[in-house]
């Protein structure tokens, strides 16, 4: 295993103790299931402090090189290119959790579809202000305000016309950032994590 979606949450919404806090709950949750061996890194991008600095991360260049494999060995990817493309193999089907489970899609309750990225459709990060908050405070706040981009693990929205609806990482901001914030579009605070090494 090199790519699960978290079973849970750190249950604070969009707080998930900055990048930093973010890949320790995944190398936790891998550890939880022997699979602690690993580098573990979250999918996840930060903003910058303004629209020309630098210091933005991108979550395509936090995960490695691939390939990546599910729980039950399925190939998400062979690398980051694949993954942002239409080849990726990453659904409702192979985005399981660290358990080998199913993550409750779109049409279940309750939904838990909505996976935190903070990132464009190639995985980079969103300019700093003056645009809108989609990290959630890189990922640092759990407050009514803010917002974070997030995409759907089951590859299904309201308007799957579009691409965006289809989205695996980049299909809609959250309407806040608590935990109860996340929740009304069908999110439970959860986000993919992958072995970087």
């Amino acid at each position: 295993m090199t790519f699960f979606v978290t079973s849970v949450g750190p249950g604070k919404g969009g707080d998930l103790g900055g990048l930093e806090g973010a890949d320790r709950h995944c190398q936790a949750l891998a550890s939880a299931v022997g699979a602690g061996n690993r580098t573990w890194r979250a999918y996840l991008s930060t903003q910058g402090t303004s629209l020309t600095d630098p210091s933005a991360v991108n979550a395509r260049d936090r995960i490695g090189t691939g390939p990546w494999h599910n729980a039950k060995g399925v190939l998400i990817a062979r690398n980051v290119e694949q993954l942002h493309s239409a080849d990726s193999n990453l659904n409702k089907e192979t985005a399981l959790s660290e358990k080998g489970e199913i993550v409750n899609g779109r049409t279940e309750k309750p939904n838990k579809h909505d996976m935190l990225t903070g990132s464009r459709p190639d995985g980079t990060a969103f300019p700093g202000p003056p645009f809108p908050d989609m990290t959630c405070g890189n990922w640092t706040s759990s407050s009514k305000e803010g917002s974070a981009m997030t995409g759907h693990h089951d590859r299904a929205g309201p308007a799957p016309q579009y691409p965006w609806a289809v989205s695996w990482n980049s299909a809609h901001p959250t309407l806040g950032c608590s935990q109860e914030a996340v929740r009304p579009t069908g999110g439970d605070g959860l986000f993919y994590c992958f072995a970087a090494k």
